[in-house]
């Protein structure tokens, strides 16, 4: 039974972007629909093995703020505080989906394989999509096979937005950079021929070489979406835990400085140079905020938020509150705020949204901490990559509305969920591994 529920988190996880990114209620309530009676099994199997039905009190730096949005979604919706109760109510529903799922990561990534293995299901995430939108980019004109979406020159994947498709391979990618730094030796090499030889054989045919043909196709589907931010967040999250770890990372791998500079050397210039990386700078040169209205959005949605500082204006309203605010017609139609501070702020209120923002702040700081004090490479190697995937998501949220489709959620909370899984996991031993 146990195996069986860890099964069915990794496969929710794998499904969640599947249907058009989870961004259609009925694709966000198949998920919350799955997480409840996968709850409702981990009950019945914790009270017949008589074991506990919470994990243990480190996990509530994530918990507490999760369950907080549900209470005050729930005050929202009794105190009539909400300007669309059935919005707010299906942000509700989505809510306790992801912190029922979060319980579960706690409960069920327990061991240092679970977390391999858990690290592993989030990059096969990523590896899908990526040759999937890959695919469908690579053959104009084709409609997408299940849903028939058309053809765009951005890959998206399954998603139906491309930025969005960019942050979750960002996600996915730092989990999967972690994962593949976790795997490198701390031992040094023999100089002589003949073992240098037996060593690249060994490395071609070792995992490492796997994961890291896997990343290759990533930054592949990332560089394809043509997103300005998510391509620029993602490498200067990179470069800055990169630069934290060089100087501070606790017995650092022999070969990290190398695998580093292969991200910025081969997948950046040269992989990037054959897949389009100068669309991406060229679409960077051309922006300019006279031809952007993402910053008017912002500056319109502020008065919503000096209006209703405190509650806010109900979980999910944005899109019903926001055009009774903005003075002048803008060239789109804006259903998101395109900055997640902002929309978070406007319906949920500045006290719950610095909250969340906590949250995310503790655990890159816990995610530092990792690299620097534990001697497991796997829990270091770990806390890198969600360490890159924290960083990017600061730096996306505040061009983009990502965390408002409930796949890019799920994936964010499982990284912060493993965040504070390797930094409280005993050491593993020998039987363990």
């Amino acid at each position: 039974m146990n195996n069986f529920i860890f099964g069915c988190l990794c496969f929710i996880l794998f499904y969640a972007p599947i249907p058009l990114g989870a961004n259609r209620i009925w694709a966000s309530s198949s998920i919350s629909f799955s997480v409840f009676l996968l709850f409702i099994v981990h009950v019945y199997y914790c009270l017949k093995q008589q074991r506990s039905l919470l994990p243990l009190r480190q996990a509530w730096p994530v918990l507490i703020p999760l369950i907080s949005v549900c209470g005050w979604l729930t005050l929202q919706l009794g105190a009539n505080l909400t300007f669309d109760p059935s919005l707010t109510h299906i942000m509700l529903l989505k809510s306790l989906a992801f912190t029922l799922f979060a319980v579960l990561v706690f409960c069920y990534v327990d061991s240092s394989q679970r977390v391999f293995n858990f690290s592993v299901v989030i990059v096969l995430c990523g590896l899908f999509q990526a040759m999937y939108g890959a695919w469908l980019n690579l053959n104009p004109g084709m409609l997408s096979p299940v849903f028939g979406v058309e053809y765009t020159d951005r890959t998206q994947g399954t998603f139906m937005y491309q930025n969005q498709m960019a942050n979750y391979l960002a996600l996915t990618l730092g989990v999967g950079i972690g994962l593949l730094v976790s795997q490198l030796s701390l031992s040094a090499g023999s100089t002589r021929l003949r073992h240098q030889v037996r060593d690249l054989m060994a490395l071609m045919l070792s995992p490492k070489m796997v994961i890291r043909l896997s990343l290759i196709i990533m930054i592949i589907g990332l560089i394809l979406t043509r997103s300005r931010m998510g391509n620029s967040a993602f490498f200067i999250a990179l470069a800055l835990v990169s630069l934290f770890a060089l100087f501070f990372y606790n017995r650092p791998p022999r070969s990290l400085r190398w695998l580093i500079v292969s991200f910025f050397v081969l997948d950046l210039i040269l992989i990037g140079s054959i897949f389009g990386v100068e669309k991406v700078k060229q679409r960077l040169a051309e922006t300019s905020f006279q031809s952007e209205t993402r910053d008017e959005v912002v500056r319109d949605s502020l008065p919503i938020i000096a209006d209703y500082p405190i509650f806010g204006t109900g979980g999910g309203s944005f899109y019903s509150t926001f055009p009774s605010y903005h003075p002048e017609v803008y060239s789109g139609f804006y259903d998101h705020a395109h900055n997640d501070y902002i929309q978070f702020a406007v319906e949920l209120g500045v006290p719950m949204t610095l909250l969340l923002g906590l949250m995310m702040l503790y655990c890159l700081w816990l995610a530092f901490k990792v690299m620097v004090k534990r001697k497991t490479p796997l829990f270091q190697g770990i806390a890198f990559g969600c360490a890159i995937a924290i960083i990017h998501m600061i730096l996306h949220s505040t061009v983009d509305f990502s965390l408002q489709s409930p796949a890019i959620a799920l994936m964010f909370i499982s990284i912060l969920c493993l965040v504070i899984v390797v930094a409280t996991l005993p050491r593993p031993t020998v039987k363990d591994n």
